[in-house]
């Protein structure tokens, strides 16, 4: 939130948040793929669990917070960063840590968020299908008038705000660094960085903070299928972030649904199997550019590398990849707390 309030001060008041962050998160020029790339290293962005969940977790903190809630529900499947995000920063923010997840295609950084999410001791609910999910998530908002339910990742205009903080983030160094980028490739699940973006980086050019030159396209590789991934309800969605911007005290941006999908690429052709199953192309770019330091997962990041790898020939100007993986090490693991979990989730951590 820091670069946000930076440019625009008048939104402290109306746009409360809980600092989790440390901005701006490093945008380091690295070689890969044989050309240099800008890595954008939210894998690096908070203490103890990082990564691109934190922008919208302390705006959505915040505003909890400001409505007097003393719980937080995350909600998505049993490998979620954006869960494991939320149980290691909510105490944090003086928010008691809940999750409530469905069942996915198991993996090995689905298993180890897992664990890592139980062992922290919040309260965890683990649903037998996704379909169980609406009612669930109704029933907990009901109970208790304490508890904030946030959507999957956060995904509101309100969570995109934080990404657009961190476009403006990446407009200053931008500038240190002499040119605007042509590219910003970044996966996409639940859609909100690619929202936040979207609004952020027309925000620099309007407040003359940057990208002066050119906007960059954003380009979109999905990890969770369509419609949750379609380009035009990214696009609206960008747009009614714009308009919560301006009703907040922002300049208005002039975006339209039009603006947005002229510089948005979606592209489903890594997605593979389906949300949360790895791809030979994933696995192979995890190994290629572990060597660079990057941590990548098999359910997110590592997708969108294997975008970066094929397509960074035909992309223009400086390139800039998102590392939306937290690189720090999980929370220890509780065998108790583990071992107690249902039969089936067991059998699901065991499964080849």
């Amino acid at each position: 939130m820091a670069a946000l309030l930076d440019a625009l001060p008048g939104l402290a008041a109306a746009l409360p948040h809980a600092p989790l962050g440390r901005w701006p998160s490093p945008l380091e020029p690295t070689r890969l793929y044989g050309r240099t790339v800008w890595l954008k290293r939210e894998d690096l962005s908070a203490d103890g669990y990082a990564g691109n969940k934190i922008r919208p977790l302390e705006i959505v903190f915040g505003a909890a917070l400001a409505a007097g809630k003393r719980r937080i529900w995350a909600t998505g499947a049993y490998g979620s960063n954006h869960a494991l995000a939320t149980v290691v920063q909510a105490p944090r923010a003086g928010l008691a840590p809940a999750a409530l997840l469905w069942p996915q295609p198991a993996s090995a950084t689905a298993r180890a968020n897992l664990i890592a999410t139980v062992s922290t001791g919040a309260e965890v609910e683990l649903l037998r299908s996704i379909a169980a999910f609406p009612f669930a998530a109704a029933w907990k908002a009901r109970r208790d008038a304490r508890d904030w339910v946030m959507p999957p990742g956060a995904a509101t205009p309100l969570g995109a705000l934080g990404h657009a903080s961190a476009a403006l983030e990446l407009a200053a160094q931008a500038r240190a660094l002499g040119e605007d980028p042509g590219a910003i490739v970044l996966p996409c699940g639940s859609t909100c960085t690619t929202v936040g973006l979207l609004v952020g980086t027309a925000l620099a050019r309007a407040l003359g903070a940057g990208f002066l030159r050119r906007l960059p396209r954003i380009h979109a590789v999905r990890v969770t299928p369509w419609p949750v991934t379609s380009a035009l309800r990214m696009a609206r969605m960008a747009v009614a972030t714009a308009r919560l911007l301006r009703s907040l005290g922002g300049p208005r941006l002039g975006l339209t649904v039009r603006s947005a999908l002229a510089r948005l690429t979606v592209d489903g052709s890594y997605l593979g199997a389906g949300y949360g199953r790895p791809t030979p192309e994933g696995v192979q770019a995890i190994a290629e550019l572990a060597p660079a330091g990057l941590l990548l997962d098999s359910t997110y990041s590592g997708k969108a590398a294997a975008y970066l790898e094929e397509h960074l020939g035909t992309l223009r100007g400086p390139v800039v990849f998102w590392a939306t993986k937290s690189a720090l090490p999980l929370p220890a693991t509780d065998r108790a707390r583990v071992a107690a979990l249902p039969g089936r989730v067991r059998a699901w951590l065991e499964a080849p």
